[in-house]
């Protein structure tokens, strides 16, 4: 495996490992660019590469980072000036790989941290709980319970929900389809869709009125998945349950990591 293309004259250093999605990766990636980095994000999916547009001193990498040897090797052998981690907050496989592999290379990393919009704002029927098993507490005999916290979750999910007639959205990907047909759940249940990026919400108004839907589950990421359940729970009057973000090692705003990795 080769490293990104240095331009010439370039320090074999300067320059920056962005794991990332669709959300503020982008965004920081071309404010890395306009500095004179020199950049390599790596994203899970092919659909997460094409928010990014193809520029000079970028490649963009697709594939899961599934080992620790894999992935230290590149770090020994390539040895960028830093890695970024501006994975989702609920990545906790890969955000834990990298925090533990940089610290035992001595290989500098910086973690960017989301901004959560308020807990409630008015309007909003919304409940915070700490991990999905306390779902068990709820009383929802009967309710059509959607469900938008991503393929991983969804099994403890239901299993923690039995009297739900349960739905799903789910990203537009074939592992997010299987896990949650694995799961259980009927092809008719289930959306395959991102969210809208203009924060509209109208395709998902849409599912919750087809569906009737009556309470949504979705998580605390802090971009706009939150954000654009939130709107439309708010818009239709539906409760709304949102999983806490996992605690983890602090990070930087997008301005302040910026400031602090400076230019080349």
């Amino acid at each position: 495996m080769h490293g990104p293309v240095l331009h010439q004259g370039q320090p074999a250093k300067a320059w920056i490992w962005l794991f990332a999605g669709t959300a503020e990766g982008p965004v920081l990636a071309e404010a890395l660019l306009q500095r004179g980095w020199t950049v390599r994000v790596s994203v899970v999916t092919p659909g997460a590469a094409r928010a990014y547009q193809q520029r000079c001193g970028l490649e963009v990498r697709v594939g899961a980072c599934s080992s620790d040897p894999t992935l230290e090797q590149e770090l020994r052998q390539q040895a960028p000036r830093w890695v970024v981690d501006a994975t989702h907050p609920f990545a906790l496989v890969i955000s834990a790989r990298l925090q533990r592999l940089c610290s035992a290379l001595d290989q500098p990393l910086l973690q960017l941290e989301r901004c959560l919009p308020a807990e409630s704002s008015p309007g909003e029927q919304l409940t915070l709980l700490n991990e999905v098993g306390e779902l068990q507490q709820w009383p929802m005999a009967g309710e059509h319970l959607l469900l938008a916290i991503g393929a991983r979750e969804l099994s403890a999910a239901i299993a923690a929900t039995p009297e739900c007639r349960h739905y799903a959205r789910v990203l537009d990907q074939p592992s997010s389809l299987q896990a949650a047909l694995a799961a259980g759940l009927p092809q008719e249940r289930i959306a395959c869709l991102r969210p809208d990026p203009r924060g509209v919400g109208e395709l998902e108004q849409a599912l919750c009125r087809r569906w009737r839907i009556t309470r949504v589950l979705c998580r605390q990421g802090g971009g706009r998945s939150e954000a654009l359940w939130r709107q439309v729970c708010r818009q239709l009057g539906l409760p709304l349950l949102l999983l806490r973000r996992p605690g983890g090692s602090p990070g930087l705003p997008m301005a302040a990591l910026l400031e602090k990795l400076g230019q080349p």
